[in-house]
């Protein structure tokens, strides 16, 4: 079965699908009212003073272009980026010595030797072992005369619209600025408007902090920005690679539109005279093509995408902007308490520590779907550690794709959340890492199948980089049992079988090439074992000394066995390759077992090492309990008592996307209140002004993978369980979620008062059966092709 509903965003001659807007429309807000609670949910982010820093500035989006909006009165300026701006160029990373030295590893681990083995995998990296940085793209600046101080000044974000505004009197005229990226014009839009006629006088100009950037005037009313990244040399210490030749091309243009008045260009900017409204469209493009080619023309994809815009009018870009938005963001809500704040958005974060703002709790969860849409659209590039929006020529780990939890955890948001379009280019990343992970699945293992360490860049590297601690060959399996679970959640058989299963087929392939057999005296003597591997960025002590290099990693065997369980249940759903699902099966059965070391805690080593860092923001040896479905309250408490005591030890908060991860932990242990004194940490410690999540610096994962964390809290599923509420945080005794997904492809919605279930509605296009569970109450539903199951608050069925 291959589900309609919710259909991908398709845009036909420049017309939004109509099945989404219908989908929009009946996906969210079928529940009865609920009179504990507000009429509307909160969805605006809302500020009294222009940004002085750049997290306190709003980020919009269209997957492609990321803007940061300052709402400046006097000195107007938007820091733009455009998904496929990177340093360096086209690359082969592999290392063709690193085969040769494989097998000395191994040895030295299964020896005992990790500072040898350490030594040695220093020659087993990529070339080069450092990657490509994420680059910022240029700024648009607007110069206002500013004669006189600015009165009631207001800057804002609507989450549902996508658009940021800046408003304020001066003279007593009313000065307002709207901004947004459209997603299906692909220009950045800027209007400004005032109360009266030919108020607008300013200037405009566009720079970039790229090396040999150019500004040339074209006409009177059109600014062209055009550049090439130039070689580069960083240092060690940034975590940053160096390349020596130029890269990417660029090219942005900006076209000013004004409504009476006059604009003339001027020195390499443009004048703006006495104009009553104006709109500036803002189009920018690399010569990417794909990551081995990158001779496209960037002048002519600015050039197409802003003469196409410039056909129509603000009005209808914004129009269509808004509705291409909407299709997306609002098949999901949420709405925690009874009130809403009129309160500044800093205020209310500063000020949550002592009020708990149930409210301020569901306008991050929606801060969370609105930046996963507005970083990740079909044709773009995936949400990276920053998402879309970087302003720095050396950011924090580069920017790029940290795949051992970060870019992970940026999707896991969009299965539940309803946002599979999201998804599309996570896919097509895969897509890519299969061709140069099989390259270098050959060259550093000698293996079949595709392999991923732990990070990536637009040129695709899939070898090991950084150090020794990156010699952690599990990505390729963590991405193919995310697709296995978007299949779960879709039920698009036309996916698994394009998409899901040749990326997990490969994936299986690898792990069955890179499992040996551990030896005699070993602690898993005669199982299958990952050798050489981690526990992704952290260490074991062994006297007193820390190492990192190991063999069977408690992550690896998690990994391993989940994904093999999915390739064979993948391949009989498929009817293919019923030899390869028994290799598997048989290679699964030869995997360690979970160990519980002294302290009741689930290992996350094969010995019962100690930590080097009891505190670390890693939890990887509990992906099995999520994002996995290995370890379970129900199905495994003893593991699950296992983990608990691991995450214990471990602690809470850390990291932002640390905290958000430990969120839907302890919501899958049913846990409430501990996973609400992480959410607590995420708004307390780990939210800057703008809400986004301080690493620190700015990461984005932490607001999606708290998103996420927070939809865990009230809903959870299988493929034929739905948990309904199973860790409801006291703080929010009332409240109601609309149109989140589930595992088996049905909706749900569910409405609560008092801490207890009022309502819960299932609806699917397809007949399907689930166990239902919420306070301890179980019952079995069928749900019928396109007819509601409604449930009262003792799960009993309500209607026909």
């Amino acid at each position: 079965m291959t589900p309609q509903w919710p259909p991908r965003v398709a845009l036909l001659q420049g017309t939004i699908d109509l099945r989404i807007l219908c989908a929009a429309v009946l996906g969210a807000g079928l529940l009865g009212a609920n009179p504990a609670l507000a009429a509307e949910p909160e969805l605006t982010l809302r500020y009294d003073k222009p940004a002085t820093t750049w997290t306190e500035a709003l980020p919009i989006g269209n997957g492609r272009i990321g803007a940061m909006v300052f709402g400046s009165t006097n000195e107007e300026n938007l820091q733009i980026n455009e998904s496929t701006l990177w340093g360096g160029r086209p690359h082969d990373y592999t290392n063709p010595d690193a085969v040769s030295h494989l097998e000395g590893i191994r040895n030295l681990i299964f020896a005992g030797k990790a500072a040898e083995a350490a030594s040695l995998a220093e020659r087993v990296m990529g070339r080069p072992k450092l990657l490509m940085p994420y680059q910022p793209f240029c700024n648009l600046r607007l110069h206002f005369r500013g004669e006189s101080p600015p009165e009631a000044y207001r800057r804002e974000l609507r989450l549902d619209q996508a658009i940021a505004t800046t408003s304020y009197l001066e003279n007593g005229i009313e000065l307002r600025r709207e901004a947004f990226a459209s997603y299906p014009d692909q220009v950045l839009v800027l209007r400004l408007t005032a109360g009266q006629p030919r108020q607008l006088t300013f200037a405009i100009g566009i720079d970039s902090p790229q090396e040999g950037a150019r500004v040339d005037t074209a006409g009177k009313d059109v600014l062209l920005l055009t550049g090439q990244v130039q070689p580069r040399q960083n240092p060690a210490n940034s975590w940053i690679g160096s390349w020596e030749e130029p890269g990417l091309r660029f090219a942005a243009i900006v076209r000013v539109l004004p409504e009476d008045g006059s604009v003339r260009a001027d020195d390499g900017r443009l004048e703006v005279t006495g104009a009553s409204a104006v709109t500036i469209l803002v189009s920018n493009a690399t010569s990417f093509r794909n990551y081995r080619d990158i001779d496209g023309d960037a002048l002519a994809a600015a050039r197409g995408s802003l003469d196409r815009a410039a056909r129509r009018s603000f009005e209808d870009l914004r129009r269509r902007h808004v509705a291409d938005f909407q299709a997306l963001f609002s098949r999901v809500q949420l709405q925690l308490g009874d009130t809403v704040s009129r309160e500044t958005t800093d205020r209310r974060i500063a000020g949550f520590d002592a009020t708990d703002d149930p409210g301020l709790m569901a306008l991050y969860f929606h801060v969370g779907r609105y930046l996963l849409i507005s970083c990740s659209r079909p044709g773009g590039q995936p949400a990276n550690l920053q998402g879309i929006w970087n302003q720095e020529l050396r950011p924090a780990w580069g920017s790029k794709w940290t795949t051992n939890i970060n870019l992970e955890m940026n999707y896991w948001l969009a299965d539940a959340g309803n946002l599979w379009e999201t998804q599309e280019p996570l896919w097509d990343l895969v897509r890519d890492l299969r061709v140069t992970g099989a390259e270098t699945a050959r060259v550093h293992y000698g293996a079949k199948g595709w392999v991923l360490h732990h990070n990536t860049d637009l040129w695709r590297a899939a070898t090991p980089v950084d150090g020794p601690w990156g010699l952690w060959p599990m990505g390729s399996l963590w991405l193919a049992n995310q697709m296995w679970d978007h299949y779960e959640f879709s039920q698009d058989r036309e996916f698994l079988a394009r998409e899901a299963y040749p990326a997990m087929r490969g994936a299986a392939e690898f792990a069955l090439d890179l499992l040996v057999t551990a030896p005699a005296g070993s602690r898993a003597a005669g199982r299958l074992v990952t050798n050489p591997s981690t526990s992704p960025e952290n260490n074991y002590l062994v006297d007193g000394k820390g190492h990192s290099l190991t063999y069977a990693p408690t992550m690896d065997q998690q990994l391993a066995g989940e994904l093999f369980e999915r390739c064979r249940k993948a391949a009989a759903i498929l009817g293919v390759d019923a030899d390869f699902a028994k290799r598997l099966e048989d290679a699964g059965s030869r995997l360690p077992p979970p160990q519980v070391g002294a302290r009741g805690q689930l290992q996350e080593w094969i010995e019962d090492y100690t930590e080097a860092e009891p505190g670390h923001r890693h939890v990887s040896h509990l992906y099995a309990l999520f994002p996995g479905q290995g370890i379970d309250v129900e199905r495994t408490p003893a593991l699950a008592a296992a983990a608990r005591r691991s995450l214990e030890l471990r602690g809470d908060g850390g990291t932002g996307w640390a905290a958000a991860w430990r969120v839907a932990l302890w919501a899958r242990l049913q846990d409430a209140d501990r996973a609400y004194a992480n959410l607590r940490f995420l708004i307390t410690k780990s939210t800057l002004p703008n809400m986004f999540d301080l690493h620190p610096p700015f990461q984005i994962d932490g607001n999606l993978g708290g998103a996420a964390g927070i939809s865990e809290l009230l809903v959870q599923s299988t493929a034929d369980e739905i948990r309904l509420l199973p860790a409801l945080p006291k703080r929010w005794p009332t409240g109601q979620l609309t149109g989140v997904r589930v595992r088996g492809g049905a909706t749900v919605d569910v409405s609560w008062k008092d801490g207890r279930l009022t309502e819960a509605r299932i609806r699917t296009e397809s007949a399907l059966r689930y166990r239902v569970t919420c306070n301890g109450q179980t019952t079995d539903v069928m749900v019928e092709d396109r007819a509601p199951v409604v449930l009262d608050s003792t799960l009993q069925r309500v209607g026909p």
